[in-house]
Parts: C-alpha cells; structure tokens; sequence
C-alpha cells in the first residue's frame, strides 16, 4: 500500500477538473467520426482542441516517444493505435483515447464510435464491453477487492461469448500518468489488493469478438487481436469514496443509448 498515493477531497477535485477536460475532448470530435475522415486528422482536432480551447497540455506527446496527441483503435486493433492517413469507412468501430494534463493532474478517458451503421456483432461488442466496464465500476467501494473487480468485468463479457485481453490494464492516475495499482479486466473475487477511500484509477476493459491472444505490431505501438477479431474498450476515471465510487471523466453531452454509470 506505500506506494499507492491516496488522495484528499482537494486533490480529488483536481483531478475530477482534469477528467472534465479529457471528457469534452471526446465529447467534441463525436460528429467529426464519419465515414471518409482519417485518424490522423481526427488527432489533429483533438490536438487543436485541447491547445486553444480547453488551454491544457496533451498528455501523450513525447510519451515513450510517442508523437501524436490521441490513440485512435480501428476495428481489429485492441489499443495504442496511432493516428494516421487511414479514412474511415462506414461500419467501423473506433476507440479515440485520450490524457490530458491540467494544473499538473492528469485526466485519462477513452470511449468508441461506430462510423456509420455497425455489424450486429460489432454493435453487441461495443455495448457488451460498455457493460462490463459499468460493471467493474459499480463494485468500487472501500474494503472492496481488486479480484472483485476484474471477476465482474470478466462475468458480463464472457457470459456474452467474448473474450478479456490480459495483457493491459487500468492503473492509477493522479499527479502519475500511470501509478500503482494495477487494475486488471479479469480475476477472482474476494483476491488481491483492498481498496480504500481516496484511491483514483482507471477502468478500461478491452474486450475482443474472439479470442484473447493479441500481438503488437512492428511501429512498438499498435496493439491487435492475433486472429484479427474485432476488440472494443471503454475508460473511465474513478475515485473510491467513503460509500462507494466518484466517476471523474463524466460525458458532457450525456450517455445516449448507453445506461449510466
């Protein structure tokens, strides 16, 4: 637990005005996801956007090397995808994730798009993987466990035929981009680590169509489903409270279709 930062009331707020801020990035670019648009200048709407409106730091540039503001999963692709000349065509799904840095916190929140009208199946994937983030959300509480976490996640997108990629994760995030704990999509309850009150970390299932085994691609970045299934995420931000949860990446715009969290 030393290592572990937990925060005050105060610091949860200011994470909470980070997480806001990475929020409304998601929220803006919703209408610029057509069919015909690339991925890199989608990045460079967000890019403009978090520099001239929202007047806070991209977090990713500069990341391990990383260039480009956002990560942009198309279809098949689990995570890490980076912006590029690819367009967009219609049925595709899209994970736009993006961190943000405001007065030193970090916010870090990732949600999917469908380009036009989805696949059955894409649709179910997407709104499974939903489920199973909101899942793994509602256990947050203090004395909860990080197993209880990753077992709820695991229930609602196994019981739907689908898959838990293992090998990435939720973490905690603060004044760290990525800090202790590790919260993982799958487990067992009643396992690993307590939470207690003033924790924040992230939720991000990624979750295939098929099945779990994934590859990263020879950029060093791209992460992919090794049999080429399609894969869906979701993140939010959360804080543990004295009673349960406090979401920090909220949508502007509202959940639509989806339930809330």
């Amino acid at each position: 637990m030393s290592n572990i930062k937990i925060h005050s009331q105060e610091e949860i707020e200011l994470a909470r005005a980070a997480g806001h801020a990475a929020a409304r990035v998601l929220e803006m670019i919703k209408p610029h996801v057509q069919a015909g648009i690339t991925t890199a200048e989608l990045d460079d709407l967000c890019h403009d956007f978090i520099r001239n409106e929202l007047k806070v730091i991209p977090a990713n540039i500069g990341y391990h090397g990383y260039t480009r503001t956002t990560c942009t999963s198309v279809n098949h692709v689990v995570c890490h995808g980076i912006p590029s000349d690819k367009r967009l065509k219609n049925g595709d799904i899209v994970n736009i994730d993006v961190a943000i840095i405001k007065d030193g916190w970090y916010g870090d929140t990732s949600r999917m798009y469908f380009v036009g009208e989805p696949s059955v199946r894409a649709k179910r994937l997407v709104d499974v993987t939903y489920a199973s983030m909101v899942a793994g959300i509602k256990v947050v509480r203090p004395g909860a466990t990080l197993g209880d976490i990753g077992a709820a996640i695991q229930q609602v997108a196994e019981s739907a035929g689908f898959s838990v990629v293992r090998e990435y994760c939720g973490h905690g995030v603060g004044q760290e981009y990525h800090a202790e704990p590790q919260i993982l999509h799958y487990g067992t309850p009643g396992t690993g680590l307590k939470l207690k009150e003033g924790m924040i970390f992230t939720i991000e299932p990624m979750i295939n169509a098929g099945k779990a085994g994934t590859s990263v691609l020879s950029d060093g970045w791209t992460v992919v489903t090794k049999d080429r299934s399609l894969s869906a995420q979701w993140e939010h931000m959360v804080a543990v409270t004295r009673t349960g949860y406090d979401l920090l990446t909220p949508w502007p715009d509202g959940v639509a279709e989806y339930p809330a969290v």
